[in-house]
């Protein structure tokens, strides 16, 4: 019970603070509202903690017998994340005006966990944290997703909330072009660590 309160903290502490998924969570609840996001909103929250039971269970696994590969999928997860910082910048945020854009969908927001370097961390670090040799894995990793999944909806749910309340405040069209073009710069800030990472890992390889 100890440890699971452990890993409860160890959930909020990841999942409540800014990553891919938040800003993105949050521009959506501005750009479309929280009845429109929602698909994104559970694709984050159940997507997530099925990619850490998969991790858990040894999907990690693969990656540190092929590094190149989990160096690869990263390199295309940064590509992607530029895309849609591009995507956030552009989105059209006045509601009159009607476009071709959407939010994500539910299987877009899941999927996307696996390209998001955040997550990565999380996941990896959360099952490294909290696993023991000589205990029950099958149990240990199912009380960390579980502990993912609780800490999920609130923690998400916050930014979207707050995302859909900005929408209520920035009232012109001008406004929310400059909060779109702020989430997107913050979600290019947040790919400094992996490009650094990357880089240093090109620099010992070659």
């Amino acid at each position: 019970m100890e440890i699971f309160i452990a890993v409860l903290f160890f959930a909020f502490s990841t999942t409540i603070t800014p990553g891919p998924n938040n800003v993105m969570i949050m521009s959506s609840g501005m750009n479309y509202g929280v009845r429109a996001s929602l698909p994104h909103f559970l694709g984050i929250c159940l997507g997530f903690p099925l990619m850490v039971l998969l991790v858990g269970f040894g999907f990690g696994v693969v990656f540190e017998r092929f590094p190149n590969l989990h160096q690869l999928i990263k390199i295309l997860g940064v590509i992607y994340l530029f895309w849609l910082a591009w995507r956030i910048a552009t989105a059209e945020p006045s509601p009159i005006i009607k476009t071709e854009r959407k939010p994500f969908s539910f299987w877009q927001a899941a999927l996307f966990q696996w390209v998001n370097a955040k997550a990565w961390v999380m996941a990896s670090g959360a099952v490294a944290a909290f696993t023991t040799v000589d205990g029950n894995l099958v149990m240990e990793v199912l009380a960390i997703t579980a502990a993912f999944l609780l800490m999920a909806f609130p923690c998400v749910g916050v930014w979207l909330v707050f995302g859909s309340l900005l929408r209520k405040v920035l009232k012109t069209a001008t406004m929310r072009r400059i909060f779109n073009i702020t989430m997107a710069l913050i979600l290019v800030a947040s790919l400094i660590p992996v490009l650094l990472e990357l880089w240093q890992y090109y620099l010992a390889a070659g």
